[in-house]
């Protein structure tokens, strides 16, 4: 697929894509060559003309494309960014701890592990596989799911003994991954502070937003947000600013705090970006899944931003964010099956 869509990109582009994508020392030039990649095609395939960095704006600069559609242009211009990560938290996980954590029968559930605090001396293995063993037997999986869709956070588990300190996160397993006796229990190791996403997206909108000066046309800017944990709130709060509550004579009033990307004042910043198209972890396996959601500007003076049928689209009115789907799946602009690709990511190995 990645072949096919990048017969589509003109000819003049071909040599820097084909570069990036085969970059072995920089994941990041792999991801954001993969992030451009998927965004022409979905614009070809919602109908667009595409032109790959034509000069534009008062700066002289090339923006990644400029797009026609039904008679209108606009700008779109692509950053892949990942969730940066900050210093070491308290050492890595020991080995016959991580074997131990995988040794807890778990058909249910994948176990997330960070580490608070390490310990001089190994813990007892056999405590804490019981202690793991019976938090994991309390819990309902298919009641997280529905928990976890209203927004309420998945079930946390805080072990200590012997000095250390570790808090594990239970994550469901699909209905039709339930059940597999030999399946890893363990399914991410957190031994690294993670930086807010909030000032990630922020950073990103932010570096490019002024990069080309007046474009004199709708300006989009498309981050291909990699996260852990990606959260429409943090988008929400590094685009429109932190939501906040008033409450005078014992009645509650709404705002936000001017620490958004599009601050509510009057002197109206960054009015020249028309909106923010956010897909998280776009990779070649969730292509045909994630929706891309257009966050469109507040400021009266922005240029509207078109909407394609495929994205689903977030705006604030008055302080709060209003939220509309996607008229058809993403997955019908690229050409893909719904269910695309077909297969196991991690296929079990038989033995006999």
């Amino acid at each position: 697929m990645i072949n096919e869509w990048s017969l589509h990109f003109p000819v003049h582009a071909h040599k820097s894509l084909r570069s990036r994508l085969l970059d072995g020392n920089s994941d990041t030039n792999v991801y954001s060559a993969l992030w451009e990649l998927y965004l022409h095609e979905m614009l070809l395939g919602s109908g667009c003309i595409v032109e790959i960095e034509n000069q534009i704006g008062t700066r002289g600069k090339n923006p990644d494309f400029l797009v026609s559609r039904n008679g209108e242009k606009f700008v779109v211009e692509a950053i892949w960014t990942a969730q940066r990560l900050g210093g070491a938290a308290s050492g890595s996980l020991p080995p016959q701890i991580s074997d131990a954590i995988d040794g807890v029968p778990s058909p249910n559930f994948f176990v997330a592990c960070e580490i608070d605090r390490t310990g001089s001396a190994a813990p007892s293995q056999k405590r804490l596989k019981a202690g793991l063993t019976r938090w994991l037997a309390s819990l309902d999986p298919d009641q997280v799911i529905a928990s976890y869709e209203q927004k309420v956070p998945l079930p946390r588990h805080t072990w200590q003994e012997a000095g250390w300190c570790l808090v594990f996160e239970a994550i469901p397993r699909s209905p039709g991954k339930r059940g597999n006796p030999t399946s890893r229990t363990m399914g991410i190791h957190l031994a690294i502070d993670l930086n807010d996403e909030s000032n990630q997206v922020f950073d990103a909108v932010k570096r490019k937003g002024g990069k080309y000066g007046d474009l004199a046309l709708p300006f989009i800017v498309a981050v291909g947000n990699a996260a852990v944990f990606p959260n429409d709130e943090d988008t929400e709060t590094a685009l429109f600013g932190s939501s906040v509550e008033y409450v005078q004579d014992s009645s509650p009033d709404f705002g936000r705090m001017p620490d958004g990307y599009w601050p509510t004042t009057r002197d109206h910043p960054h009015s020249r970006v028309s909106g923010v198209l956010i897909v998280d972890n776009p990779a070649p396996w969730t292509w045909a899944r994630n929706t891309p959601v257009l966050w469109r500007s507040p400021h009266p003076r922005s240029l509207p931003a078109p909407v394609l049928s495929t994205w689903a689209t977030a705006q604030l009115v008055g302080a709060q964010v209003e939220r509309r789907p996607a008229a058809f799946p993403v997955h019908t602009a690229l050409g893909l099956p719904e269910c695309w690709p077909v297969g196991d990511a991690f296929p079990s190995t038989s033995t006999k």
